[in-house]
C-alpha cells in the first residue's frame, strides 16, 4: 500500500512537472521542471530496485545535461522581442505531425497486451553489486578499453583548450 501511494505521487510529479516544460514560457523554469521530472524518474528506478541506473540517470541527465542546457539558456539571453515570428504553416504542420503521432502510439497500444511482470528485485538484477560483478568479471576489458579513451579525449581537449604563449 505504501508503495502504490510513493509510485502514484512520483507519477504525479513527473506528468506535472512534464507538462510545466512544455506549456511554461520562461526558458528558465522548463529546464528546472526537466530537472525535477528527471529526478522523479529516478524515483521509479528506485522503487524498481535498480539503484544503479537511478544514480546513473541522476549523474548523467540531471547533472550533466540539464545544468550544460541551463547555462546555455542563460547564456543566450532568450527575450521575447529578438524571437522571430513563427508562421502559421509551421504551427499546422506541428499539430499535425503530434496527431499523427498520437495515432500511432493508440494504434500501438491497442493491440498490446499488459502482463503481469517481475521486478528486478526477484531477479536480483539492476542493483550495484550486481552491475558491478558482471563489469569487473566478464565486461572487465572494454571497461578498461573505455577508460583509456575517456583519459585521452581529456588529454586532448586540455591540449586544444590551451592557450599558446
Amino acid at each position: 500500500m505504501k508503495s502504490e501511494i510513493i509510485f502514484y505521487l512520483l507519477s504525479a510529479l513527473s506528468i506535472i512537472s512534464a507538462l510545466v516544460v512544455v506549456f511554461t514560457k520562461n526558458p528558465i523554469y522548463s529546464v528546472l521542471s526537466l530537472i525535477v521530472c528527471f529526478f522523479s524518474i529516478a524515483g521509479h528506478y528506485v522503487m524498481l530496485n535498480s539503484q544503479f541506473l537511478a544514480i546513473v540517470h541522476i549523474i548523467v541527465y540531471a547533472g550533466a545535461i540539464m545544468v550544460l542546457m541551463l547555462f546555455t539558456v542563460m547564456l543566450l539571453n532568450l527575450n521575447k522581442e529578438s524571437e522571430p515570428h513563427k508562421s502559421s504553416l509551421i504551427k499546422v504542420a506541428a499539430i499535425i505531425t503530434g496527431g499523427l503521432l498520437m495515432l500511432t502510439i493508440l494504434a500501438s497500444l491497442k493491440t498490446t497486451q499488459l502482463t503481469a511482470y517481475s521486478t528486478p528485485a526477484d531477479l536480483g538484477l539492476g542493483s550495484v553489486q550486481s552491475v558491478g560483478m558482471s563489469l569487473f568479471t566478464e565486461y572487465l576489458l572494454p571497461f578498461e578499453i573505455s577508460s583509456i579513451l575517456f583519459m585521452s579525449a581529456m588529454i586532448g581537449a586540455v591540449v586544444l583548450a590551451k592557450k599558446e604563449r
